[in-house]
């Protein structure tokens, strides 16, 4: 650490070393402006023989004037003036710790438990921002507001974007506001208990609760840094949450081919809408053992449930025709963690 650092560290260290009876005092002379030594022992919890020693801490602080009259009086400063200079060292404190701070890792923990509304915030700005071209997404329409820059560079970016909306009360009409510009599936969903979710690519996720974010010390969130928990996450969206909630707006999926899909249920529908032949290469784990598998082949064959509970497809590879489900797939062959589809062969992942 610099010199500089340490100093301002220190500096704004000893402004805010304030005791209990420095408190107490300094709040207490705020509130009457000017008082003597006998008062503030009066007004105060504080014993008379500390009473010179606190008020001369403060002065000592900049925080009160003494005038030594008899009796000794004790004048408060202007809180503008007083603290002043502090808010000037706090501020360059924090531009010069900013320039040191360097993200968490994530790649070394699979679950974080996070309780700090900043830092929520500061994982769901990063989720936003890392995916590449799935994001999945829970939020309160302020969230939304707050996120909408890097919500409309992602949509830019061509990456596909559901993202649920409650309360629905708070929810503009889709009149009144750009959904297309931020997602390409929006929906609104009734009730203030609906999660707060965001998942990006199908690896990177996060789960709290909107009273978390309301500085509710009893609630926290949950950072997950592994696909197959990134699944769990984005899985309890599509089947649970997802399906009660009404249809905002949804645009046409215009990307190229090949096309990259965190969840199958995304890759079916977009199968389904489309004519012509098709190709995956499925990255996944072997639902009978467990073990990492990747399928390559044509597909034959694709099936979703009416509410999104269930989707498959089965692939053509080399002769042999092998069922693939989504997240927790039970009765396919193979659960895909990730899937490519272009329309002459097979896609590299």
């Amino acid at each position: 650490m610099s010199s500089d650092l340490r100093e301002e560290l220190e500096h704004v260290g000893s402004v805010f070393d304030l005791g209990e009876y420095e408190v107490e005092a300094y709040l207490t002379i705020l509130e009457h402006g000017e008082m003597t030594a006998s008062e503030i022992a009066e007004g105060t919890d504080i014993p008379q023989p500390r009473v010179y020693d606190t008020v001369r801490d403060l002065a000592d602080n900049g925080l009160v004037e003494i005038r030594e009259s008899r009796p000794m009086k004790v004048l408060a400063v202007d809180p503008e003036e007083a603290f002043g200079s502090i808010r000037g060292s706090l501020d360059q404190l924090v531009d010069d710790l900013e320039q040191r701070y360097t993200a968490p890792t994530r790649a070394q923990e699979a679950v974080s438990l996070v309780k700090s509304r900043s830092t929520i915030l500061r994982y769901l700005g990063e989720i936003i921002e890392s995916a590449e071209y799935e994001l999945v997404l829970s939020l309160s329409p302020d969230l939304m507001g707050r996120f909408e820059e890097e919500l409309a560079e992602r949509r830019e970016a061509g990456v596909t974007i559901d993202l649920l909306l409650s309360p629905a009360r708070e929810v503009p009409d889709a009149d009144e506001f750009d959904y297309e510009s931020v997602a390409t599936h929006a929906r609104v969903r009734r009730g203030v208990t609906t999660p707060i979710v965001a998942v990006a690519d199908g690896t990177y996720s996060l789960y709290t609760t909107q009273q978390a974010l309301r500085n509710d010390q009893n609630r926290y969130g949950v950072i997950f840094n592994r696909s197959e928990l990134g699944f769990l996450v984005s899985g309890f969206l599509n089947t649970v949450v997802w399906t009660s909630a009404t249809t905002l707006t949804r645009t046409t999926d215009e990307r190229p081919w090949p096309r990259r899909y965190a969840t199958i249920r995304r890759c079916v529908a977009d199968l389904e809408a489309e004519e012509g032949d098709f190709y995956a290469t499925i990255r996944g784990r072997d639902v009978e053992t467990g073990a990492n598998r990747t399928v390559s082949g044509r597909v034959v064959d694709v099936s979703v449930g009416t509410n999104r509970e269930t989707a498959a497809m089965t692939v053509d590879t080399d002769g042999q025709r092998i069922d693939v489900g989504g997240q927790v797939a039970a009765l396919e062959a193979v659960e895909a963690h990730e899937i490519a589809i272009d329309r002459e062969k097979p896609p590299d992942l």
